[in-house]
């Protein structure tokens, strides 16, 4: 039986760019990287070798980016096939648009603004677009669980579409696709608690922002990866995914709304990583940024729906408790309790557990108790894996009236049958 040949096509343009070994081209990588702005990236022959196999792995978009730029060849003239199938039908074949399973570092298909062959009518963006949109309202009130499943198969439609189609319609499937992927990763995040599945999906994201040239969904899906260390506590890589936000938002002419969510995202970073101070500053900021908003021309997008002025002052509560500032945060969360809109079911979880959080570090158990029981109620209706936490935060801090009838309560309405499988289910 004869071996597979191999990638011959990256083995010839290695040998033709002057790279007689597959070492030669590893070094030249891990030599280039630093030249284009890559910092830490090193190849070595053995990932050399897995380019060259019978089945070349999607190299991860740095690496990408270095390999184009040595030999001078796009990546499918090199051998490589993005994990969705090529854009490009070659001699003889049909375009492949075959689903895969996206993978941590995919890139969605390079496709050219004009792609040849369009199959899909010009209406096709708009319809996908409208399914996108419905996901974003549907959000606030279907159970996580059941709406996630059902937002990654409409990216997965997205993801074969936009083969098929040319501008305008591309940059809209692109637009939405990136839209959709930023809301799988936010309830894999934030309802979930899922962060590596998230970091994974999120990368997904920017890739569809980048397919659709929006700089300002590129900024909302960086801002969200910046959630993901600053929620472990690593500063410093929160912070460098909050610079590259800020970059693109100047590219996007940002509105006011938009920069003050920037803020207060930094902000509970920064609340995370132990520094509620500059938490705090921010905030101030992002409040004095609303209060001027007036004289911003730019409009905020119509997919930013998880931020307003009420909704950094719950950012702000939860800030003031960290700093321990208590009569303030206990001021602040009140205030955004009766401001909270209807729909705002699970961002009322949050607050509720805040309250308690307050009243617990004021000594004060029974009310504590009482508003983590309102938060559970809430939870029964509407799931959400952060307001959760907030609730098991509060118990903890509650241990040394452990032995009180308030906290006993506390723990069976915690613990009882319904939302010990809910929280285990998820």
């Amino acid at each position: 039986m004869s071996r597979p040949a191999g990638n011959t096509r990256l083995k010839a343009a290695r040998l033709a760019a002057g790279y007689n070994s597959q070492q030669a081209l590893a070094d030249a990588i891990t030599k280039t990287a630093p030249e284009l702005g890559i910092r830490g990236l090193a190849v070595g022959v053995r990932q050399v070798r897995r380019w060259e196999s019978a089945t070349p792995p999607w190299p991860q978009p740095d690496v990408h980016r270095i390999l184009t730029h040595l030999l001078g060849q796009s990546m499918e003239d090199l051998g490589f096939t993005p994990p969705w199938g090529s854009a490009r039908a070659q001699p003889g074949t049909a375009i492949d648009t075959t689903l895969r399973p996206p993978l941590p570092g995919a890139r969605l298909p390079s496709v050219p603004a004009q792609a040849r062959g369009a199959t899909q009518p010009a209406s096709v963006g708009r319809d996908f677009q409208a399914v996108t949109r419905a996901h974003r309202h549907l959000y606030w009130s279907v159970t996580p669980a059941v709406l996630h499943p059902a937002v990654l198969e409409h990216a997965r439609l997205g993801c074969a579409l936009l083969p098929e189609t040319a501008n305008p319609a591309h940059q809209t499937v692109a637009a939405a696709l990136a839209e959709s992927y930023l809301l799988a990763g936010r309830i894999e995040f934030f309802d979930l608690r899922q962060p590596e599945q998230a970091s994974e999906t999120l990368l997904l994201a920017l890739q569809a922002a980048g397919e659709a040239d929006d700089p300002l969904i590129g900024a909302a899906v960086l801002a969200h990866m910046a959630f993901i260390p600053g929620w472990a506590e690593d500063r410093e890589a929160a912070a460098e995914r909050m610079l590259a936000a800020r970059t693109y938002a100047r590219r996007g002419q940002a509105s006011a709304e938009f920069w003050a969510w920037l803020d207060a995202v930094e902000a509970e970073c920064e609340t995370r990583c132990g520094d509620p101070q500059a938490a705090l500053r921010l905030i101030r900021r992002a409040e004095d940024t609303l209060l001027a908003g007036a004289e911003h021309v730019h409009a905020t997008p119509e997919w930013l729906d998880w931020f307003s002025p009420v909704r950094l002052s719950a950012f702000k509560g939860n800030t003031q408790l960290k700093a321990g500032h208590v009569p303030q945060a206990r001021q602040t969360l009140h205030e955004v309790l009766d401001r909270l809109p209807p729909e705002s079911d699970k961002q009322r979880t949050v607050v509720l557990g805040d309250l308690a959080a307050v009243e617990a570090a004021d000594g004060r158990p029974e009310e504590a108790c009482r508003y983590a029981i309102q938060a559970l109620d809430q939870l029964a209706i509407t799931w959400y894996a952060t307001g959760m936490d907030r609730i098991r935060e509060v118990r903890r801090t509650l241990a040394p009236w452990q032995n009180e009838q308030c906290v006993r309560d506390l723990d069976d309405r915690l613990y009882d049958w319904g939302t010990t499988v809910s929280a285990l289910q998820r």
